[in-house]
């Protein structure tokens, strides 16, 4: 069976991570995405580092089961093929910045004039509107203006800290993918399109609220500054590596106890209840530090969960790849690409039993299907001549320039 998107076709100008990643997610549950690409370099992330025979890692793992099409929609044969991919799409994307599309004649009005049934999505940095609305926009930008940086520092007054991947960026391209999806829920019930708008400044904002913004919440009753928050520091060190443990609840402060051989914890007037564990949190913690040194991590995970008390050994990457619970997932597996090689990846992570996600091919060349994208829109084969001669739309590379 194919995926859950089948028969869904995507136009897909974004580039870089957020968009990329999103348009990859629902190419993995079965759309058809057309990735849009200037025929000159194509999306930034073919060029950066981490390559192999003309790929790099990045683009392929943001980019798989789409096909490319490169115009150049700087001239009227480019964006006139642009616009009649739009006619029959379901959804198209864009991330450029707040304006650009509107100039270019592929605003949402613009192309809904063409297909009213179209699902239209801008994605921003900052917002679309407001005094940051037009800056230039990279992931530590918006850790740092979202209030990310000193959630991951622990508290206000502490350095603050990037997390060390792209958040912003993949938090989005989960959050448009959803979106897409809703949107086309809608349509299938009123018949028409809408545009839809998020930016990575409010995606970073919403997710912080369920876990992070608890001092903010209740209007009145706010907090001046954040004080270290307890999760922030269960990495503990063992006698030969680390080990997280989360002691939330009295009954796992209890088996921790337990498994410490430390009785007199349970008598502790500080720790009687869960409020007393975190109100002395700082104290709960310097002991649970303190005792972890002695043992190694795999007496302790041992210990522990003979306890019943919620731990993990602390992993590289390397390391977790070849876990045996990740391995039991299936979450990573290996795949061919024609040029690139043999690749491992992680698969998408939603499983649908009556609709699978299938890899039908790799993350494509630059403009690798532009001939049959446009053969699809109407185009005649004397007509794609032309508009690749003129310079509207391209082909791959010759064998044995970069094919990236």
């Amino acid at each position: 069976m194919p995926g859950p998107l089948d028969g869904f076709r995507v136009v897909d100008l974004t580039t870089m991570v957020s968009g990329p990643l999103g348009s990859m997610i629902l190419a993995d549950q079965g759309a058809d995405v057309v990735k849009v690409e200037v025929p000159k370099g194509g999306d930034h992330t073919r060029q950066v580092a981490t390559r192999r025979n003309g790929y790099s890692a990045s683009f392929l793992n943001n980019n798989r089961n789409k096909r490319s099409i490169a115009l150049d929609l700087k001239t009227p044969e480019g964006l006139e093929a642009l616009k009649r991919l739009v006619r029959d799409a379901d959804v198209f994307l864009q991330n450029f910045r707040p304006g650009v599309t509107d100039r270019l004649g592929l605003g949402y009005e613009d192309l809904k004039a063409i297909n009213p049934r179209l699902v239209y999505v801008s994605i921003a940095g900052f917002g679309f509107e407001g005094p940051f609305a037009d800056k230039p926009v990279f992931d530590p930008l918006i850790q740092s203006l979202s209030g990310l940086t000193t959630v991951q520092a622990g508290s206000d007054e502490e350095r603050p800290r990037l997390v060390r991947t792209i958040l912003p960026d993949k938090l989005t391209g989960f959050a448009m993918s959803q979106a897409v999806c809703a949107a086309l829920l809608a349509r299938s019930r009123s018949g028409e399109g809408q545009h839809v708008r998020l930016s990575m400044l409010d995606t970073v904002l919403a997710f912080l609220w369920g876990s992070d913004m608890g001092g903010h919440t209740f209007v009145g009753d706010e907090m001046e500054k954040e004080e270290a928050q307890s999760w922030i520091d269960l990495i503990y060190e063992t006698r030969d590596g680390y080990i997280s443990v989360a002691v939330m609840r009295h009954k796992e402060w209890l088996g921790l106890a337990e498994a410490a051989e430390r009785p007199e914890w349970t008598e502790d007037p500080r720790f009687q209840d869960s409020e007393g564990l975190d109100k002395h949190k700082h104290a709960r913690l310097e002991l649970t530090q303190e005792v972890l040194r002695e043992r190694t991590t795999a007496e302790w995970i041992e210990r522990l969960e003979a306890a019943g008390v919620p731990c993990a050994p602390v992993l590289t990457r390397r390391e977790a790849i070849r876990h045996p619970q990740v391995q039991a997932n299936g979450i990573v597996f290996e795949n061919d690409h024609p040029a690139a090689g043999r690749l491992r990846q992680a698969r998408n992570p939603a499983q649908f039993s009556a609709t699978p996600n299938e890899h039908r091919f790799g993350a494509p060349a630059l403009g690798g299907q532009t001939r049959e994208i446009l053969a699809e829109a109407g185009y005649s084969p004397a007509e794609i001549d032309a508009l690749i001669e003129n310079g509207g739309a391209a082909e791959p590379p010759r064998a044995g320039e970069d094919a990236a």
